[in-house]
């Protein structure tokens, strides 16, 4: 509609090409359009392919089921996987959907985003790495050759020869 307004405007078919960063084929049918038909020539079509299987409300429905979490469907981590929701999808709505369904529903309708867990050992001690990454390891880093900062220096010719 707005290549409409700016043809009216008098506008030619290369200023619609750089103002909206389409095509000149583009350009040009919508220019033909508008002059055979004017404004309701280019009126958009009617909504492509099949109807959603749920409606606005069972979405609404959906995502309201999800935000409780995994735990409260029964399932035995807080983790959520495309065949968990596929399941909770089905006993809210009685519809059953794909993984491949499903996954449009997350990012499409609910514009849901994959997340994935931090992996860390339960046993983990930050307060331990924290000291190794601050004692042990500028030692390591440094090497067998170079000695510790403050004590004496040896250089290669003062180091026992293996000949």
């Amino acid at each position: 509609m707005r290549a409409v307004d700016m043809f009216e405007a008098g506008c030619r078919q290369v200023d619609v090409v750089n103002a909206l960063g389409v095509t000149a084929q583009a350009a040009s049918r919508w220019y033909h359009a508008w002059r055979a038909g004017g404004r309701e020539a280019l009126v958009g079509a009617a909504r492509l392919g099949r109807r959603p299987r749920l409606s606005d409300e069972q979405i609404e429905q959906v995502e309201a089921a999800l935000l409780a979490g995994p735990k409260a469907h029964g399932f035995a981590t807080d983790m959520w996987t495309l065949a968990r929701v596929a399941d909770v999808i089905e006993r809210v709505t009685g519809v059953r959907h794909s993984p491949t369904q499903t996954w449009q529903i997350l990012r499409q309708r609910l514009g849901w985003t994959r997340q994935r867990p931090a992996r860390r050992a339960v046993e983990r001690d930050d307060a331990a790495i924290e000291a190794w990454v601050k004692q042990d390891w500028p030692r390591i880093k440094r090497g067998l050759d170079d000695p510790a900062p403050g004590s004496a220096s040896r250089t290669r010719a003062d180091s026992p020869s293996c000949r």
